[in-house]
């Protein structure tokens, strides 16, 4: 809008705004002039300046004009109403006047500047367009805590009008039923909105065959929970049988469909996520022939029900299983227990009775995930097999759990783990193999050794004998957090676990694994020594310099930016589960840990597109920050990338030469004070007087200091070569980025690799899910894959249901390596 146009409106406005005040005035005139009492006030005897009679009437106020006639106010009409004097602009000559006081008409005048915004403001607010002032505060709002502090302010506000709907809500007035609009309503069902209130008759009809409506009755002048065998005949509670809801056949015999009736079968317990329902299974009786049907566990299962017994007296819905596994992932330390509480207290708050059995349940619902796992199979899914690592994988993590121990005063059963060796070796075959090892090399006791007297794991320990039976779980995992095996430890943390394990990995190409312990003693495990050692590269920061620079995945080529951390991540799930597993049953534990894996690899594998893709990105900016880093570090040193690399190759050679000093008394002293810094608060008084002797041995140059070896960068100092102007801790700082620049380099290879092994892999699963629907479209009869007709059936819809699945992941991850390679 252009600036005349502008001041065009402004001008009318100002002319309306001008038009009203004069009316009001001239109105104000009329009204002084009609009082039969004289305006002047009468002073008072006491106080005459300050003191008026009661019935004195208002001043005579004048009025101040400019040269053009035009009445000059004192403040602007937004603030005319407020109370007390305020300095204001003036709309139309942007004049600021000073209010003096009643009793006299002269003004104090002076002349402020008026930007265009604070003017457009205070016409925006003297014309009412401004929002609501919270919404607006609210929207304006950049800072969380005033955010937080205006909605906090709102529910203040709106607290007593909701505390009043709510009780209000619980009046039971009278009402007409809204399904028939003839009686009066005496149930209401909040299953039924929008129509809730129903009368007896139409209440019998309508849930007869929705038995798991929650009602409640109004019959007592308040809202009262109902059970399902409950129904209101004339204001009157009365007692009624009601049906499980189940698909029936229409027929049962030969008759007519007239003659068969459905009666009320056996009592049955039913579970939903509303709680506990008492009713009757239908049963259908042929009244010309007395043929009878009744459900069977096939019949219950196909309409979404699972048998918690063998008589099936007690059913759950399936709801209920899939809800516990959803809340066993969000919340692992829930027990089952604690979770069938809140269906009790679900049952009591809609009115019915009863408990539900914690042992039933806990059998009944590793059952369901026990058959889920054999459909599994049938569709050919593998849980504890990488996509992205397959068919080689590159790094597996191993580590310990301790956490997962189980009390050996935890309930006992000779019952036998239904996914026993599914993910966690059996406990047999471990044991053998550790006796093995242990016979077929030589060993000694106590903590083991790495880096020449750093402290690791032990090589033997007996079985303890305190009050747990299980002392943890050893775990292996790929580099994308995937379990892949798993073994219960009762030894602590030996080597041989580990290398269990690693012996189970041998089926596919390892490159990097972080054990090698056995060689010429057992000649059937040589093909482990192809795998290179790995020390996670955070564990590596507690070992000696030496072999950090040997053995951290930082500084072996071909590995990337692989952590070798990963299982540390898998621990801080399943060690929230140890709070339930410890108190188990040896097969209830094993079952349900499995349980929890398996679901914790479907999560993994549903985001692993994203999160390659998220990785790649990362890479790429480490990558220029680090290929900076390493120019800015050329710059200010003045090298070439030959001299660079000639420290390189003098880092490495340093960390491979063993230390031999012509003193033999100052290499053990050193070889002492290296052992006594891994524990210097334990062993400080002993260590400064191993300092003070080596300082006597040895130059001034290489006395040792406090500072000096408690700094993160210690090299000792003989461990320092003498042959080159620059020091070690320089050759380091370089050896670092240059490292760090070629791990990130590979590491974008690797994740490309991954990327398309991932590809790969979810394009196989689509065809093999194609070929297995279209075979078993071509059976007519008999059993394939142990199933019968109607499983086959069965089992090719689901075959299609999951080649979709397949489809979106792969379009997903289509989308997602684009989207990263491309930078779009």
């Amino acid at each position: 809008m252009s600036d005349p146009e502008m001041d065009r409106l402004l001008n009318e406005m100002s002319d309306l705004v001008d038009q009203a005040e004069h009316q009001a005035h001239l109105q104000q005139l009329i009204g002084m002039h009609q009082e039969a009492e004289p305006s002047t006030s009468q002073p008072s005897t006491s106080n005459p300046s300050t003191s008026r009679p009661s019935n004195s009437k208002q001043d005579v106020r004048w009025i101040k004009r400019d040269s053009e006639g035009n009445i000059i106010y004192g403040r602007p009409r937004s603030s005319r109403k407020q109370a007390g004097p305020s300095h204001s602009q003036s709309r139309k000559t942007g004049v600021s006047h000073v209010r003096a006081p009643e009793t006299s008409a002269e003004m104090t005048i002076d002349f402020p500047s008026v930007t265009a915004e604070s003017f457009l403001q205070e016409l925006k607010r003297s014309l009412g367009e401004d929002i609501h002032e919270d919404e607006m505060a609210l929207q304006a709002s950049r800072d969380w805590s005033t955010r937080k502090s205006l909605i906090s302010g709102w529910w203040e506000k709106e607290r007593p009008r909701l505390v009043n709907t709510m009780v209000a809500r619980q009046h039971a007035a009278t009402r007409i039923c809204q399904h028939c609009g003839n009686g009066p309503a005496v149930i209401r069902c909040c299953d039924c909105r929008p129509h809730p209130f129903l009368c007896g008759q139409c209440d019998v009809r309508v849930h007869q065959g929705q038995v798991f409506h929650n009602r409640d009755s109004m019959t007592l002048a308040f809202f009262h929970p109902l059970p399902p065998t409950t129904c209101v005949v004339e204001r009157v509670l009365t007692q009624c049988e009601r049906l499980v809801p189940l698909e029936m056949p229409e027929t049962i015999c030969g008759c007519l469909q007239v003659s068969s009736s459905v009666i009320a079968g056996q009592s049955i317990v039913v579970v939903t996520m509303n709680g506990r329902y008492d009713l009757r299974l239908p049963q259908i009786i042929c009244k010309a022939c007395e043929a009878t049907w009744s459900p069977g566990v096939d019949d219950l299962i196909r309409n979404d029900y699972w048998p918690a017994t063998s008589h099936y007296s007690t059913v759950y819905a399936t709801d209920v299983l899939f809800s516990f596994e959803e809340l066993k992932m969000a919340a692992p330390g829930m027990s089952s227990q604690a979770f069938l509480r809140m269906l009790d207290q679900r049952t009591v708050g809609f009115g019915r009775s009863g408990n539900i059995t914690a042992d039933s349940f806990r059998k009944s619902f590793l059952e369901w995930e026990a058959v889920r796992f054999e459909v599994d199979k049938l569709c050919q899914e593998d849980h504890f097999d990488c996509p992205a690592c397959n068919p080689d994988m590159l790094a597996v993590s191993v580590d310990g759990n301790r956490k997962h121990y189980r009390f050996k005063s935890a309930a006992r059963s000779e019952e036998k783990a239904i996914f026993d060796g599914v993910f966690i070796a059996n406990d047999d075959d471990v044991a053998k193999f550790v006796d093995y090892v242990h016979t077929s090399t030589s060993h000694v006791s106590g903590r083991g050794v790495c880096g020449g007297q750093w402290s690791a794991a032990r090589e033997t320990s007996q079985k303890s004998s305190g009050k747990t039976d299980e002392e943890g779980l050893e775990l292996a995992v790929c580099r994308h957090g995937v379990l892949l095996r798993a073994l219960n430890m009762f030894r602590g943390e030996i080597f041989a676990y580990p290398l269990y394990l690693q012996k189970q990995m041998a089926c596919k190409p390892v490159t990097f694994f972080a054990m090698d312990r056995v060689r010429e003693k057992c000649p059937e495990l040589q093909d482990l020594l192809t795998m290179r050692p790995f020390l996670s590269v955070f564990h590596a920061k507690a070992h000696d310099f030496k072999c950090e620079v040997k053995w951290s995945g930082a500084y072996q080529e071909g590995a990337g930016s692989t952590l070798g951390e990963e299982v540390e991540q898998c621990n801080a799930f399943l060690s929230r589960i140890a709070v339930t597993t410890k108190h188990m049953s040896k097969a209830g534990r094993i079952d349900m840990l499995t349980i929890m894996a398996m679901r914790w690899n479907q999560q993994k594998f549903d985001n692993l597109a994203s999160t390659l893709a998220r990785r790649h990105r990362k890479a790429k900016i480490a990558l220029q920050c680090q290929l900076h880093n390493l120019e800015a570090m050329k710059t200010v040193m003045d090298i070439s990338d030959s001299q660079l690399e000639r420290w390189i190759f003098d880092v490495n050679e340093w960390a491979e030469a063993t230390t031999s000093p012509n003193d033999a008394d100052v290499a053990a002293v050193a070889s002492r004070i290296e052992e006594l810094v891994a524990s210097v608060k334990r062993r400080s008084q002993r260590l400064y007087k191993d300092m003070e002797k080596y300082n006597t041995l040895v130059p001034n140059a290489e006395k040792l200091t406090l500072d000096t070896i408690l700094s993160d960068e210690i090299v000792w100092p003989w461990q320092l070569t003498h042959g080159d102007s620059v020091d070690l801790r320089t050759k380091r700082k370089a050896f670092d980025i240059v490292m760090a620049v070629r791990r990130l380099e590979e590491e974008k290879r690797i994740l490309i690799a991954e990327m398309n092994k991932h590809w790969k892999s979810l394009c196989t699963r689509a065809d093999t899910l194609k070929q297995m629907s279209s075979q078993l479209s071509n059976v007519t009869s008999g059993e394939t894959w142990g199933l019968l007709q109607d499983g086959i059936r069965g089992l090719q819809s689901l075959t299609m249901k999951n080649k979709e699945a397949s489809n979106s992941l792969a379009k997903h991850a289509k989308k997602c390596y684009v989207q990263v390679l491309t930078e779009t």
